[in-house]
């Protein structure tokens, strides 16, 4: 039986989105393990604006139902002030039906960020989003340091989770060691999924 990952995110200008994709390929390396990709809508200021139901482009816009059929799920954004933007907030403040239910407890979780400066909040950002998740009681996976990436990264990456440095998808493409752990955390939290399954 296939399980199945979500890899969840917001990325307005793109930066997190390329990450989700290349954190899909990860998880989908391991056998038995499929990627499923969902965004959630911008947040706006003017209460009467409200988003269609299929966004223009990318993938679905994310439902609970999403979360609750999923075995595992994967959540990314890029930092807004050290912490997740409203629009990723709003989501998840929204899933008291199923903390109440205790649905997400025992799954396995993971977190990835982008700023565009080195010190623009990445690491706080990734403890931010872990938090709502734990009090879902999903079980956290992170980074460790036998992915060698995380000694020779000058740019992203974090035990907590992948990162990314950049302020211009053209001028600044993934380095080669956050490419190394997209992929790696694909490849854990799919790794973990599947042995806490069998």
């Amino acid at each position: 039986m296939t399980q199945q990952v979500l890899i969840l995110y917001y990325s307005p200008g793109g930066t997190t989105a390329e990450m989700a994709n290349i954190i899909a390929r990860g998880v989908e390396e391991i056998e038995g393990v499929q990627a499923h990709l969902r965004t959630v809508p911008p947040v706006s200021p003017l209460c009467e604006q409200t988003a269609g139901t299929v966004p223009d482009e990318g993938p679905l816009y994310a439902s609970n139902d999403d979360l609750l059929e999923c075995d595992a799920l994967i959540l990314g954004c890029p930092t807004h002030f050290g912490n997740m933007p409203a629009a990723m907030k709003y989501f998840i403040d929204n899933t008291s039906a199923l903390w109440m239910g205790g649905k997400l407890a025992g799954k396995p979780a993971a977190v990835f960020s982008a700023s565009s400066s080195m010190h623009g909040g990445q690491e706080s950002t990734l403890l931010t989003m872990m938090l709502p998740l734990l009090h879902h009681g999903m079980l956290i996976v992170g980074l460790p340091y036998t992915e060698t990436a995380l000694f020779e990264t000058k740019t992203g990456g974090s035990p907590y989770g992948p990162t990314r440095l950049t302020d211009d998808l053209e001028a600044t493409p993934l380095s080669e060691e956050e490419r190394k752990l997209c992929l790696a955390i694909g490849r854990r939290v799919a790794t973990t999924t599947r042995k806490l399954k069998s």
